[in-house]
């Protein structure tokens, strides 16, 4: 593919959508949002009005990046604090699907048909990928991202018109056009992160506690393997306990999964092989969290799994 001709095709057919009006644009912080917002800023500019939604499931110190990147890239955005809303939604939850679908529910039908109408905008800019409709229309794994493939209308449904400039790539091609848009590489070489965030590692039922826990695994897995060249890695909270000792005591602690895998469009993937000695700081580290007394190392291909365990 030449991306210099699909950067261009975009940019015009984004133009021919809008038009002259107002579109808005759903940041997360991933790579394929942060791209989405790249091209649908070159395309519109001051038509188009960026929103960061902190939803209380993001990484830590994940807001405060974010925008930090996009200030020094002169492009503004604006957070919206949607912590208790999301919560909310997913209170009492345990089923993967119904995770989903309430924060899509609550990210489409609630939060952005808000903004949306108080903007005036028509569009709203998010960033699917070919493997996010791929797995969803296969039955795989329900991408809350994915509307129009499964016959939901926006329009209809939400009051506004989804656009999908990155729906025919994958996440390699993502990157490159990320690097073509000017997009530094912290930006664009971020390992992939679920649109669900930290909801999609923890099995179960979302809580505060449940998420305070797998976001302080998050930052040791990813500062521990960020120089590993892997494609993605992560750690997984979950709902059953186990026996173990803190301060001579018996407690009934947490699990933590760590998964990282090599990959290059997320299609199929392999557990890295990483040196014991990485393994084990980790799991001192992990440990060391309160609550958890158990770190394993997930050492499962995709297939038969996926690279998300929700």
């Amino acid at each position: 593919m030449d991306y210099n001709d699909f950067v261009e095709q975009q940019i015009q057919e984004i133009k021919e959508t809008v038009g002259s009006g107002i579109a808005v644009n759903a940041l997360s912080g991933g790579v394929d949002s942060a791209v989405v917002t790249a091209l649908a800023h070159q395309a519109l500019g001051k038509q188009l009005k960026t929103f960061f939604v902190d939803n209380g499931l993001m990484r830590k110190g994940e807001p405060e990046l974010v925008k930090k990147a996009f200030d020094d890239l002169s492009i503004p955005i604006t957070v919206i604090d949607a912590r208790d809303e999301f919560l909310g939604a997913l209170r009492g939850i345990k089923d993967p699907e119904e995770k989903r679908q309430a924060i899509t529910d609550t990210f489409y039908s609630k939060l952005f048909r808000r903004v949306v109408q108080e903007s005036g905008a028509q569009f709203l800019f998010q960033g699917t990928i070919l493997t996010d409709i791929e797995e969803t229309v296969a039955g795989i794994k329900r991408q809350h991202n994915i509307l129009s493939q499964l016959g939901i209308d926006s329009q209809k449904e939400y009051g506004y018109t989804v656009l999908e400039p990155l729906k025919t790539l994958r996440k390699d091609g993502v990157r490159k056009v990320g690097e073509m848009l000017g997009l530094p590489t912290r930006l664009t070489r971020r390992i992939p992160f679920p649109g669900p965030a930290l909801a999609a590692r923890i099995i179960g039922e979302v809580t505060a506690n449940d998420l305070e826990i797998v976001r302080e695994a998050t930052a040791v897995v990813e500062e521990e393997l960020d120089s590993s060249g892997a494609f993605q890695y992560m750690a997984v909270l979950f709902k059953d306990r186990a026996t173990g000792i803190r301060n001579n005591r018996r407690e009934f602690g947490r699990i933590i999964a760590v998964r990282c895998i090599e990959s290059v469009d997320a299609r199929t993937a392999e557990p890295s092989r990483l040196p014991w000695e990485t393994l084990q700081r980790i799991c001192d580290r992990v440990t060391n969290i309160p609550q958890v007394n158990r770190c394993l190392y997930d050492l499962t291909p995709k297939p038969p799994a996926t690279v998300e365990y929700i």
